[in-house]
């Protein structure tokens, strides 16, 4: 396992994190094999556990808390708010009202007195930055956070809450979550360039595109993966943006091959090679899962092999960009668009 420094934190992480998200009910994955694949991901020198509150509602930070009782310190331990926890209207979003009560939530079902990175789920376009980060640096002066961050924002916003944490004299968020894989790429033009320059560290989830670079997602085989079932019209081949995938899972198959690697390999050391990225989040749903993904903690990809990949999805290209979370609404509302 190869560790970097995450941000400016001065903390050290593992390149790849343990992401919680099959924990419970959506993944089906009950606690038992949850505890084993925690342990066998801190064996691996996994350090970085990654949860949020929406995830089966709750039950996957109690999962977690859970499997994680009597090693705490030995863990950098992350979780996040923001996504509706129910129908409730105040219970989602970043206002202070709601983190300040959520954030004892998730440390109750994690079982913990204090979370290392609290990260906020999705940009909440009705609460200012300077409620949201005022309430943050508020819970990190109490010490139930030591850092927090942002997931899944257009670096427009990441760039404005630089700013409304420096013109009102508070904590900064020092971590950005993006989705990020060969598949979609759309990052590097435009979110990895900002983080880079503010010194935040990127924790990229999503790195296997769901599935489509796992290697059990080929031409002509049926596609039965978990994901595939949960979302069919994202697997669905007669759509002009997932044969686009499927073509690039093909020639990316050759390349792989031709290197000796697993596609897993080739996806995860894609990630982890570019400069702004610290970690690569792994989503297990079995210990089977996780061996597999463990086996590219180490995979550094050679100049040939990135070119590649470089020629097969060029720099900057989402080939799914309609399934991306941080396109500015404008674009997918045509009224915001008009007078």
């Amino acid at each position: 396992m190869q560790y970097r420094t995450l941000g400016r934190t001065g903390v050290q992480v593992s390149t790849l994190v343990l992401g919680a998200m099959n924990f419970g009910k959506l993944g089906r994955t009950g606690q038992d094999e949850v505890t084993a694949i925690v342990d066998a991901a801190l064996e691996g020198g996994i350090n970085l556990i990654d949860t949020a509150d929406m995830y089966s509602q709750g039950e996957s930070e109690e999962m977690v808390g859970r499997a994680i009782a009597g090693r705490r310190d030995d863990i950098v331990l992350a979780t996040k708010a923001g996504m509706p926890m129910g129908d409730e209207r105040n219970h989602r979003g970043s206002s202070r009202r709601w983190l300040v009560t959520e954030l004892d939530n998730s440390l109750r079902r994690l079982g913990v007195d204090h979370v290392d990175l609290y990260q906020i789920h999705r940009w909440d376009p009705t609460t200012s930055d300077e409620e949201t980060l005022s309430a943050l640096t508020d819970l990190q002066r109490a010490g139930k956070i030591r850092y927090f961050g942002s997931s899944t924002f257009p670096a427009y916003r990441i760039v404005q809450a630089e700013w409304a944490a420096r013109e009102h004299h508070l904590s900064r968020y020092v971590t950005e979550q993006p989705s990020y894989s060969i598949l979609q790429r759309g990052i590097e033009t435009h979110v990895l360039p900002v983080t880079e320059q503010y010194g935040l560290g990127v924790l990229a989830w999503s790195p296997l595109a769901s599935g489509w670079l796992s290697g059990a997602v080929r031409a002509g085989r049926e596609i039965t993966t978990s994901r595939s079932t949960l979302l069919p019209e994202r697997f669905d081949t007669a759509l002009a943006a997932n044969q686009a995938r499927m073509d690039a899972v093909e020639h990316l198959a050759k390349v792989a091959d031709e290197a000796g690697l697993t596609m897993i390999q080739l996806a995860l050391g894609f990630v982890t090679a570019h400069p702004a990225v610290t970690s690569a989040i792994i989503g297990p749903r079995t210990i089977e899962h996780l061996h597999s993904q463990l086996a590219a903690a180490d995979t550094v990809l050679s100049a040939d092999v990135l070119d590649a990949i470089d020629a097969i999805v060029a720099p900057g290209v989402d080939l799914a960009a309609h399934e991306k979370f941080d396109t500015p609404p404008a674009l997918l509302d045509s009224a915001l668009r008009r007078r």
